[in-house]
């Protein structure tokens, strides 16, 4: 059997840590369509769902708000 394929530490392009607060999110494909209203929580909070993507089992999304954003969005 294979070793499992290491999982990248920031699935998002370095430039976008300049711009914007990131955060990731990492879960399975089952869970994720059960987090409709935290998902709607995080956009009414100003942060947008920039990428979702799948590593093997697991689901990636990657939510982000840029730097000029965050001081009048309320936490």
């Amino acid at each position: 059997m294979a070793p499992p394929t290491p999982v990248p530490l920031k699935p998002y392009p370095p430039q976008w840590e300049s711009v914007a607060d990131l955060r990731v999110f990492r879960t399975t494909s089952e869970e994720w369509s059960k987090l409709i209203a935290w998902r709607a929580d995080m956009r009414r909070r100003g942060w947008s769902l920039l990428r979702v993507s799948s590593e093997g089992q697991e689901m990636v999304a990657v939510f982000g708000r840029t730097k000029t954003d965050r001081s009048g969005a309320t936490t």
